[in-house]
């Protein structure tokens, strides 16, 4: 299933979505899915050219998608520049096609925003961040409009929550998601 930008960036009952990509979808789905004030996180592929890829399409490299996110949002609840201050904290945003281990156009860092007035935040906040001199590296984190983001399939859904236990999880995963409670303990759902 796809969902195009063109569409109105708003979901149901007031809700906004976002799109990002940093390194493996299921890192990403992790953190955000413990931050207070998303609704839901669905992982997928987008910013490539190949309509409804799979996750075997996507993982050559050549089908130009980048393993992303996608978060639906209350924005009375957590804005879209608390989004992205999060994102910039849980990824290294300085790597160009890359993040860790994983290598490949498909993890590159990326804001895909559903608006003009998404991509003006996200140039701020990369501003900022360059500014304040986190990383020693410059950001090469792209920010382009979304065209179509497609959900992944079904066993890439909510991956940590389902596989603790895999090596993986343990390895990369978990550390992140430690990382991110400390730094953003605020931040954090309480249902």
């Amino acid at each position: 299933m796809s969902q195009t930008a063109t569409s109105t960036p708003r979901g149901e009952f007031g809700s906004e979505f976002a799109t990002l990509g940093g390194g493996c979808f299921w890192c990403l789905e992790a953190v955000y899915e413990q931050l207070k004030g998303v609704v839901r996180v669905e992982s997928g592929y987008a910013g490539g050219a190949v309509p409804n890829p799979t996750y075997e399409q996507v993982s050559t490299g050549r089908t130009g998608h980048a393993e992303v996110v996608q978060l639906t949002f209350d924005p009375g609840k957590i804005g879209y520049e608390e989004i992205l201050e999060v994102f910039f904290s849980i990824h290294d945003p300085t790597t160009l096609n890359r993040q860790g281990a994983d290598v490949g156009t498909q993890y590159r860092s990326v804001i895909l925003t559903h608006d003009a007035g998404q991509r003006a935040i996200a140039e701020e906040v990369i501003a900022r961040v360059e500014a304040e001199g986190i990383w020693d590296d410059p950001i090469v984190t792209e920010v382009a409009p979304l065209e179509a983001f497609y959900k992944a399939e079904d066993y890439h859904q909510e991956y940590y929550r389902r596989n603790r236990g895999q090596p993986y999880c343990q390895v990369v995963i978990a550390p992140k998601v430690a990382k991110f409670r400390k730094q953003h303990f605020d931040k954090l759902r309480r249902d």
